[in-house]
Formats: C-alpha cells, structure tokens, sequence
C-alpha cells in the first residue's frame, strides 16, 4: 500500500508579508514617501520567544 504523506496546514500556500504601518495595510513600502519610510525605520521592533 502507497504510504500518504501527512501536508500541514498552509504548505504550499504562498502569501506577501502584510504589515499594519501608521494606519494602513501594506505589503511593501515603495509608494511611501520619505517621511513615511522614516518613521517605518524608527518604529521599535518587539521580539518574540
């Protein structure tokens, strides 16, 4: 008998990084302004465990 191979949940499901930045959803920061991008790089990064 054929063995079946167990696939998790989301495997091979390709998805783009979204963030929530100043308010609005954003996959990537390239239509940011100067200003924007700014305060992207001054935002305080939490780490996880």
């Amino acid at each position: 008998m054929e063995e079946k191979k167990k696939k998790l949940v989301g495997e091979g499901v390709k998805f783009d990084r979204i963030r929530r930045i100043t308010g609005y959803l954003v996959g990537t920061l390239d239509r940011f302004n100067n200003a924007k991008k700014q305060e992207v790089n001054d935002r305080v990064t939490h780490g996880t465990k």
